[in-house]
């Protein structure tokens, strides 16, 4: 019993759940110009990570043929026989609806939209119809991890706005070099289980140049993001700094061809570092406002 538990948890991925959620607070706290009702807060996290969660479970089940392969993902719960795709898949299918049930009755509609076309989007596009046939497979299936954005926002106000979209596209071009940055430690796997992540198909500078492109689109974008809000001059100032020390990062990662994966994976760890640092930034500099 405790293993199958284990493995249902498992499943679901927490701790990637978690690092998405890190964007789901300050989009609430952007969108109400202040503190959300914490009723509306536990709900929207708890049905973010339910919707995430099942997206995650049926990646597993989609990809169990490939995670076997991989020794990153060979513990997996389908993959041990923990449990059988069939009992994945139902509880996928399960968690998925109970988080739009409890985003319709206690969120608003536009939520309960977004968060569909959330868990849609990562089981059809990303992990279905991109992952296995294109290199610029993160670039655009990256799309529904900037989701929980949208749908933090649209939770509090039933809409959308340039903010909101901003700050959508700070995680959309975070999300290339974090994932790049994991597949450059992890290479020999991608490369075993026939996933084009781009560090496996292409050159070096080739990946050098596209994480630095992405690099700075981000934090052109979290500059929008801080004017749009109208957020303090302190916060521009720390959100720039950040942006820096990640640009700092890939310039370290240039310079060690010799650790050129344990860089990388110090790269993957401080794009977490940022992503967190930046949350925390909004809130207070919208708190002070």
């Amino acid at each position: 019993m405790k293993s199958t538990v284990r493995g249902y948890l498992d499943l679901m991925k927490l701790r990637v759940v978690e690092l998405l959620l890190v964007s789901t607070l300050p989009a609430m706290v952007l969108a109400a110009k202040g503190l959300p009702a914490f009723s509306l807060v536990a709900i929207t996290i708890i049905a973010g990570t339910l919707a995430a969660g099942s997206a995650n479970a049926f990646n597993m089940v989609i990809e169990s043929d490939i995670d076997k392969l991989m020794a990153r993902t060979s513990k997996r719960p389908i993959v041990t026989g923990v449990l059988s795709k069939t009992n994945a898949a139902i509880f996928a299918t399960l968690i998925g609806l109970l988080s739009l049930i409890l985003f319709w009755f206690f969120t608003t509609p536009l939520a309960t939209l977004l968060s569909f076309i959330a868990i849609a989007f990562y089981v059809l596009v990303y992990t279905i119809a991109l992952k296995r046939r294109t290199s610029q497979n993160i670039v655009w299936g990256g799309a529904a991890g900037c989701m929980p954005v949208l749908i933090g926002w649209a939770a509090v106000t039933n809409s959308l706005s340039f903010t909101a979209l901003a700050f959508f596209m700070v995680i959309f071009f975070w999300t290339p070099p974090h994932f790049w940055a994991l597949a450059i430690k992890y290479k020999d796997d991608y490369s075993a289980a026939g996933i084009p992540m781009l560090p496996v198909v292409a050159t070096k500078a080739r990946v050098y140049r596209e994480m630095w492109l992405h690099t700075i689109l981000m934090i052109a974008s979290s500059i929008w993001l801080i004017l749009s809000a109208e957020l303090p001059t302190w916060s521009l100032v720390i959100t720039v700094l950040l942006g820096l020390v990640f640009a700092r990062e890939l310039v370290a990662l240039k310079e060690s061809s010799p650790d050129y994966g344990k860089t990388a994976g110090k790269i993957f760890q401080w794009s977490i570092t940022y992503l967190s640092l930046l949350s925390v930034v909004l809130v207070l500099a919208q708190l002070s406002a």
